[in-house]
């Protein structure tokens, strides 16, 4: 009983932290949806070329919070497919911290970082070079009006009470989702999920990659740990650590209703994080 507090106390605390990423993700989303003209919108549209490239440093920043606002962002089409890969793929979620603590060198930490962000850039402009030139004709134009025609929402009435039932009814859904994966994770044990790892680059990276598909940042911990630990290689860590978007994946399926596109987004994200896995084997070492 005692476990299962923690675990809550711990699901809820989390959850919380996400809950700002959460409300200015909506905020922007009614904003560009009231307020903007159609020019201002185009405008928005057309920086998107850039959005690869900025989502992938943002996205470096230790936090879970903002794969969920670019996610959020995706499903309105506010940003590129591109941009939200290169943010999922430069998430450090706890990584960043733990390293910290554990007194790794700086110079190693701005490694990590510094291929992540370099990854995530490279695969977020090649998404949205292939998508433009193979799929221009079918591009979408923003669809928050269908996210609030889902939520029932009552757009109308404005953009604060808007914002903050779809902030609530997101909250709701990961903070669901992160309880029972929390409590899996409790009962399955970090020390197990370590033992399924061999000392085979291809399985490792494999394996790797499915913990970092788990929708949470307690994968990000089990995957660093993991490293510090000389259970996982460094580069096997950065592969794994590329697949994970945190909470943001949860999300991802509650406000995208393409299923078919989300489950294309995480095997593409799996694909990424396991081939990068194995080629930094042969750079890194």
């Amino acid at each position: 009983m005692q476990e299962l507090l923690h675990v809550l106390e711990h699901t809820i605390i989390d959850t919380i932290k996400i809950l700002p990423f959460l409300l200015i993700a909506y905020l922007i989303m009614e904003y560009i949806e009231h307020k903007t003209t159609n020019k201002t919108k185009e405008a928005i549209k057309k920086s998107g070329e850039f959005g690869p490239i900025i989502g992938s440093i943002l996205g470096a920043f230790p936090q879970c919070g903002f794969s969920v606002t670019a996610t959020n962002l995706y499903a309105g089409r506010v940003i590129t497919l591109g941009t939200l890969f290169a943010v999922y793929l430069s998430t450090s979620d706890e990584m960043l911290p733990i390293l910290l603590s554990e007194g790794v060198s700086g110079t190693l930490i701005l490694k990590i970082l510094g291929i992540k962000i370099l990854i995530g850039m490279i695969a977020g402009i090649l998404i949205d070079l292939v998508l433009n030139k193979f799929y221009k004709k079918n591009k979408e134009d923003s669809k928050i009006e269908s996210i609030c025609e889902h939520d029932h929402c009552h757009c109308e009435e404005g953009i604060w009470k808007s914002a903050i039932k779809h902030t609530i009814n997101v909250f709701v859904f990961i903070f669901i989702i992160s309880l029972l994966l929390n409590i899996a994770i409790e009962y399955i044990g970090e020390n197990k999920l370590s033992m399924l790892i061999s000392n085979k680059p291809m399985i490792s990276a494999l394996i790797a990659g499915l913990i970092g598909l788990i929708p949470n940042c307690a994968s990000s911990v089990i995957l660093t740990e993991l490293y510090l630990s000389n259970v996982l290689s460094l580069a096997v860590m950065i592969g794994g650590l590329l697949v994970n978007a945190g909470v943001g994946l949860i999300v991802l399926f509650k406000v995208n209703h393409n299923q078919k596109e989300n489950i294309k987004i995480v095997l593409g994200l799996y694909l990424i994080g396991v081939i990068s896995a194995v080629i930094l084997q042969f750079i890194l070492f």
